[in-house]
This record gives structure tokens, sequence and C-alpha cells, in this order.
């Protein structure tokens, strides 16, 4: 029986004095009625907590860990760039290299921008999009969440979906008033209100492959239609690939389903798990940003050396020959082994995958948008989540959360996740 006495005092200490107890509000695992572990260190795809147990991490600090945790790649970019100094606050030629390697990479992007999160890199990119077109109405799909800024906090997904709200407190009615958001892969609705207001739409931001509602891929023509209705009125098409960027393939979401948005949003695989985000687009929309243009976006951190260098380094990795190949049979064997194990215990479980990222339903599905995904029965997943960390899973604390996989799990890793499994669904059947 594991124990978390030095976890819980941690908790307890923290919940003094931040709000909640954590950083970031689905760290606190209330929805699953648990509470929080307190990480102490990590080292490929195991994590330790601070009273010594370990735990195979699906997690993964959300994404960004494709590599595994302390990648010695990386790690070694770092310690060597933190002798040149942490934050100059003026260029240095580690942003430009950075720079060039995510445009070479992805080829919708001829001018890109680096900032320090996914949240500014969304932010940057809509305000981008509004000066580009002059318009102001946002279009965003259900369940889809683009961070925390005002005019995204609308029907979105990860945390807000996770804590049971709407919305957010706090954001003016004013400030989501130019915001719409539709059913994810409904393209019926877009058209309908591209033919309406096309020409007052600046932007269509959306998860190429939403993996905040869990993880549930775009239906056959969907980024299609977006494409399509985007080109015939003038709009902005925005992919959000803080997530799918760099993961699902190198190129992204994107070059997965050969479209070619106007811009992108990436997250902190960029800086091989750092505080790192970054927008990008094409040179005309991109070239509106100050100082090239009147729209405005800073940050003195932004470009910073040591994440540039881990990001140059994280970047070189996933380029090896066979990196993403060896990466999807990982992947594709923790899925099916998911959905067989539950299958033979008549547990309903919808499994969806897309490259390393796998998303697991407790309900018969289809899952094809967030009404779908919020059919899942909460209570089963709570168990499953409570159960699996009892043997030594670590998963995401909410069933609207993807899991993902790291080059750093081995057969070993995925057997052993399978074998808990089998004996929590044995337990919830």
């Amino acid at each position: 029986m594991r124990g978390y006495p030095k976890s819980k005092a941690l908790f307890e200490r923290a919940a003094a004095i931040i709000p909640g107890g954590v950083n970031s509000p689905v760290r606190a695992c209330r929805s699953v009625g648990a509470d929080p572990l307190f990480i102490e260190r990590a080292e490929g795809a195991i994590i330790i907590d601070a009273d010594g147990n370990q735990y195979i991490d699906y997690v993964g600090s959300w994404g960004p860990m494709i590599l595994g945790h302390g990648h010695p790649g990386v790690i070694a970019a770092i310690e060597k760039t933190l002798k040149r100094g942490t934050s100059f606050g003026a260029p240095a030629d580690l942003e430009v290299t950075l720079a060039e390697m995510i445009i070479k990479a992805v080829p919708s992007v001829e001018m890109v921008r680096m900032v320090n999160s996914g949240t500014e890199a969304t932010m940057s990119a809509i305000r981008a999009a509004r000066g580009f077109t002059g318009r102001d109405l946002i279009i965003k799909f259900d369940g889809c969440y683009h961070g925390h800024a005002d005019m995204l906090l609308v029907d979105a997904g990860s945390g807000v979906a996770t804590m049971g709200i709407p919305g957010s407190a706090g954001v003016p009615a004013a400030a989501i008033e130019h915001t719409m958001s539709l059913p994810y892969n409904d393209m019926n609705a877009f058209t309908s209100v591209m033919t309406r207001s096309g020409d007052k739409v600046a932007a269509v931001i959306v998860e190429p492959v939403a993996g905040n509602m869990g993880l549930v891929p775009p239906k056959e023509g969907f980024l299609d239609a977006l494409r399509a209705g985007t080109q015939k009125y003038g709009s902005v098409l925005i992919f959000d690939e803080v997530m799918t960027g760099f993961r699902v393939a190198y190129g992204g979401a994107q070059s997965l389903y050969g479209i070619c948005p106007d811009m992108t949003c990436f997250g902190k695989i960029v800086g091989g798990g750092l505080p790192v985000g970054a927008y990008g687009g094409t040179k005309a929309i991109m070239s509106c940003v100050a100082p090239s243009g009147p729209v405005y976006q800073a940050g003195t951190l932004s470009g910073n050396p040591i994440a540039m260098a881990a990001g140059i380094a994280a970047l070189t990795e996933l380029q090896k020959p066979g990196f993403y190949e060896h990466l999807d049979q990982t992947a594709s064997r923790l899925a099916e082994g998911l959905g067989r194990t539950a299958k033979n215990v008549a547990i309903p479980l919808t499994i969806h995958r897309v490259g390393s990222m796998v998303g697991a339903f407790f309900t018969p599905g289809p899952v094809n948008d967030y009404a779908d995904a919020k059919t899942s029965d909460l209570e089963r997943f709570s168990k499953y989540f409570r159960k699996m960390r009892g043997k030594g899973v670590y998963l995401p604390p909410s069933q609207f959360e993807a899991l993902f996989v790291s080059a750093a799990h081995t057969d070993d890793h995925i057997d052993a996740t399978i074998r808990a499994a089998e004996t929590v669904f044995a337990e919830l059947g």
C-alpha cells in the first residue's frame, strides 16, 4: 500500500498560501476525489513523488516531454547555455536557429515569434489576425481549450471542463461578445455561420486534434471545411498546435491531415519542455506584428537562451530516423491494450489515438465532440484514476485530458500499465 505523508504535508502547507494549493487547477485532483502528489524528480518515463513512490508517467508535463524526462541531450544543452547567461532581454543567436528549425519543419509558417506559453501564443495570434483583417469576430469550438485569455474562455475544455464550469468569473461580457463557439466536428454549423457572418470573422481557431476534451480526432472533411470557409471569406485559419505540434508528427497535425492554415500556435515541445510558446504564419500576417507593424506584442523572457537551447536539442532528437514510427508503435500498443482489457470485462470504453496521444472515455461512444465526451462516466473514471495511481501508473487527473506517450516508454512500461488496467477494470466491472 502506497503512503503519501510528505505529499499530504506539502499540500497542507501549499493550501494555506497558494489558491487551492496548486499553481494550475487540474493538478489539485479534485474532480477525481484525490489529493495531488508532489513530485520530487523524474527520469525518462518515471516520476518519483516526495515519498519516494515511483510511477509510469502518462502526463509528461501535459505533452512536451516527448523525449521523456531529463533527456541527456536536452540537459547537456541547458547546462552548456547556463554558462552564457539565463536571460539577456536582447536578441541572441539561439532564437534565430530555433525559428529556422520551426519554419523548415512546418511549411505554412513563414515567420515565427517566440513567446513564453501556449496562452501567450494563442492570444497573440488572435490579436494579429484581428489586426490583419480589421475584423473582430472569432470562431472557436466547444471543448477546445486555447489558454486562459479572456476572449477564449467560452465553452473551453481542459481545466474548465474538469472543474465543470462554463467559463470563468472575472471575464467581462464585453471580452467575449465577439467570440462564437460552435460544436467541434460540425461542418454544417460552421458553414451556416460563415454564410451569415463570414465577412465579419477575423479568425477561426481550432485544435486540429482536440486534446482538451479528452482526445477527439477531426472527422473526415472537417478541417477541409474550415480551410475552405476561411479562404472564401478572407478569414484567418489558426491551428492551435500547442499539444499536437511536433508531437503527432514532426510537421504537426497539419502535416498529417494535409491542411495549410494561415497561422499556427506551438507549445513547450519547441522549448524542450521549458516555458516556451510560439506563433507564426504567413509573412503578410506576421509582418503586422510590432515592430514591423501596428499589432503590439512583447515579452522580456521571450526567446530566452536556455529555452531556445533546449528546444534546438529536442527538435534535433525528433528528426532522427524512425523516431515517430517507434513512438507510434508504442502508443498503439497502449491504446489497443487498454481497449482489449476493458472489453474483456464488459466495461464501456471508447479509445482514440492520434500518434502518441491517447484518449480513453468511459462511455460506449461514439465521441465526436464535447457533448459526446460529457457522456463519460465520471465516477468510474475517478475510481479508475485512483486505483491506477495506487498501482504506480500516473494518469491525467481528468476525463477531459489526453494521455501522452514518450520515447522513454518501453515495452515493459506499456505491459505493466496494461496489467494494472486489467486488474483495475476487473475491480470496476
